[in-house]
């Protein structure tokens, strides 16, 4: 390890900013200096809250609905006209429904296309939105909040799965394109102790715990500091996929 590791002076959007993984995350970010735009859907009091927890001073909270990349857009100029940069980028928001693999009547075409806006084209429209920005910071970077279902096949429901996967093709395809100015990397966990699945009592989640290799599910801790660790450490990594699975995936 070499050079300064921290964080301090740059900015950090990140979307799905008021879930478990995106609070985490936000706080991992500003304890390393960072400066965050946390970015909820819908509840901006929620959005402020959040970020007036954070460790530091010049955050601030927004919303926006990722399934419009209108307002992803104005977004995007409002964290310009506020922090006057973006250095960071994580897209984190995500919403599920666990359905039995099976079950491809209840899998209904809204959830379908939902899970394929938040995973695929919800991010491109971020990238692209900020994407001027990141370029200018000279050391941008993108990471997309994935899961190991994108390679198991194993997850909530079959159109998750299917959204992860394409959300992972999505990071290599853009990595390559946005080379060297911004890099795109996948961090992608298995299960998480938050109630991002409805539906997963803790039965369920002592039973996956116990038949993961390390015993027990990732926090959203866990995950955090993988983002921090590609922002700080892994800086020679692009288009690649950072497993936080505890070995589920073996």
């Amino acid at each position: 390890m070499s050079g300064d590791v921290g964080l301090a002076g740059k900015a950090a959007v990140l979307f799905g900013g008021t879930g478990g993984i995106g609070a985490a995350t936000a706080s991992a970010l500003a304890r390393a200096g960072a400066r965050i735009a946390l970015v909820g859907g819908r509840d901006l009091a929620r959005a402020e809250a959040v970020a007036a927890r954070l460790p530091g001073d010049g955050h601030r909270g927004y919303v926006a609905d990722i399934a419009s990349s209108e307002e992803i857009g104005a977004l995007a100029a409002r964290v310009a006209k506020d922090f006057g940069r973006a250095d960071i980028l994580v897209n984190g928001a995500g919403v599920t429904r666990a359905i039995p693999h099976a079950d491809l009547d209840a899998l209904d075409d809204a959830l379908i296309d939902l899970l394929m806006v938040h995973n695929v084209r919800a991010p491109i429209a971020a990238v692209r939105a900020f994407r001027e920005m990141l370029a200018a910071s000279g050391d941008g970077l993108v990471v997309n909040i994935s899961s190991i279902a994108a390679t198991t096949a194993v997850g909530s429901n079959v159109a998750y799965c299917a959204a992860k996967a394409a959300m992972d093709t999505m990071g290599a395809a853009l990595a390559r394109a946005l080379a060297p100015a911004i890099r795109v990397v996948s961090v992608s966990p298995g299960a998480v102790d938050t109630d991002f699945v409805p539906g997963r009592d803790r039965q369920a989640s002592e039973r996956i715990a116990a038949s993961t290799p390390l015993r027990r599910l990732a926090s959203p801790e866990d995950v955090a500091d993988a983002v921090l660790a590609c922002a700080t450490h892994l800086r020679f990594t692009t288009g690649s996929v950072v497993q936080v699975d505890g070995g589920r995936h073996l």
